[in-house]
């Protein structure tokens, strides 16, 4: 594990703190906290501290991450503790700590996370449960994890988010879906409230809750689940869209795993980038667009299916000479501007051994590339042709789709 600085002082001590603050920490945390000379962490973790300690007590500056390795230089040589609530490394200070620091700098002392009390409280299967972090990200998240019959858990960023994650169950088709908030969990002021999604009408609360979702969707509401091959109707735009079928197959090709980047370069709808995303909440994606109509619908699609932070950019050949285009993809999909003179070159430059590109043609132009640079890099070639079943007066006929021809390569050493 690389970390960002190093850390040459005594290991600092993660102490994980509940609601119910001092009284429910073990003798162990207790006497960590006692030998610390400099606390850091949130107001409300710091006032859940007796008088008996000691320590300066310093809150976390904002924005926090930027700030982090200048106030660990200052500290350097302090007996320095953090405060986290529940599990330092569920959702927490932990992580960051960890990523920076390296883990044998820390010596983390957790609590039961709100997700594990929250699934105590509600005789939930803890591993079972998809669980989603609105804590500095978009409550759109959670959209992917919507299906008939699950149990989702969502942390709160404050006593709005329950009202917002009932807004978007409401809309998206899962207004029978039953709702519990639980605030303050574990502490003297822990309280439980239930209710269906449609008619919900709870007041903001305490900022300190989670949300429990068993969800139910409407009778006829559109299955739309993290496999890819969505309906091509999820999807607003001028019709610049990879259909359903070819797009199940391309990202069978592309093949994302958990933590993987894709480049879409031409991404019309966003279709391949946002079903790439979708897979697995890790999956990042950065599409390539020349036509400011097509990014503004990419957004509002990536928006409206659960996966917001997709990176739009601007046409792919200029932007893949910006030096500040960050890291490198684990797989690219050319699905447009095959011809275009460059566009090839500039993308197998930046894909990495070992990573794969998927192109996509419908054009015998665009075709003849994929055979030339099949000859010359090696991979396969495939050719699909999907058929759809259409209404021809009172019988069904099947009506082709323009046949697409498929090259899939891994990039050798």
């Amino acid at each position: 594990m690389s970390v960002a600085m190093e850390w040459a002082g005594p290991r600092i001590p993660v102490v994980g703190i509940g609601a119910d603050g001092w009284a429910g920490l073990p003798e162990t945390s207790r006497d960590t906290l006692r030998e610390c000379a400099v606390l850091l962490g949130s107001d409300r973790q710091l006032a859940l501290l007796p008088d008996e300690i000691t320590a300066q007590r310093q809150c976390w500056p904002s924005p926090l991450v930027p700030a982090l390795p200048g106030l660990l230089a200052e500290l350097r040589g302090t007996r320095l503790g953090v405060l986290a609530s529940g599990d330092p490394m569920f959702y927490g200070i932990g992580t960051t700590l960890a990523r920076l620091l390296g883990p044998e700098s820390l010596r983390v002392l957790p609590q039961p996370s709100s997700a594990s009390l929250a699934c105590a409280r509600l005789g939930w299967p803890l591993p079972e449960v998809s669980i989603v972090s609105a804590v500095g990200r978009p409550v759109r998240r959670m959209l992917p994890e919507l299906a008939e019959g699950r149990r989702v858990l969502v942390l709160s960023a404050d006593a709005g988010t329950p009202a917002e994650i009932v807004e978007l169950l409401q809309s998206h088709g899962f207004g029978p879906s039953r709702v519990t908030l639980l605030e303050q969990l574990g502490g003297p002021a822990e309280r439980m409230v239930s209710g269906r999604a449609a008619d919900w009408r709870e007041p903001p609360g305490d900022p300190l809750n989670i949300v429990a979702i068993a969800v139910t969707g409407e009778p006829g509401h559109p299955r739309l689940t993290r496999l890819p091959g969505l309906p091509d109707s999820a999807y607003t735009g001028d019709g610049q869209l990879t259909k359903s079928e070819i797009r199940a197959l391309t990202l069978a090709a592309l093949a994302p795993a958990p933590g993987e980047t894709l480049w879409d370069i031409g991404g019309g709808s966003g279709s391949v980038a946002i079903e790439w995303c979708r897979t697995h909440p890790s999956c990042r994606a950065v599409t390539f667009e020349i036509l400011d109509r097509r990014r503004d619908q990419i957004t509002a699609n990536a928006t409206a299916l659960g996966v917001p932070e997709i990176v739009v950019r601007g046409e792919a050949v200029a932007e893949l000479t910006d030096d500040a285009l960050p890291g490198a993809p684990d797989a690219i999909f050319l699905g447009g501007g095959l011809t275009t003179p460059d566009l090839f070159v500039r993308c197998w430059s930046r894909l990495p051994a070992g990573g794969r590109l998927v192109a996509n043609a419908v054009t015998a132009e665009s075709e003849a590339l994929l055979n030339s640079w099949s000859a010359e890099y090696g991979g396969e070639l495939r050719r699909f042709q999907i058929y759809r079943g259409e209404p021809l007066g009172r019988f069904t006929t099947w009506r082709p789709q323009l046949p697409v021809t498929q090259w899939s390569v891994v990039k050798g050493a």
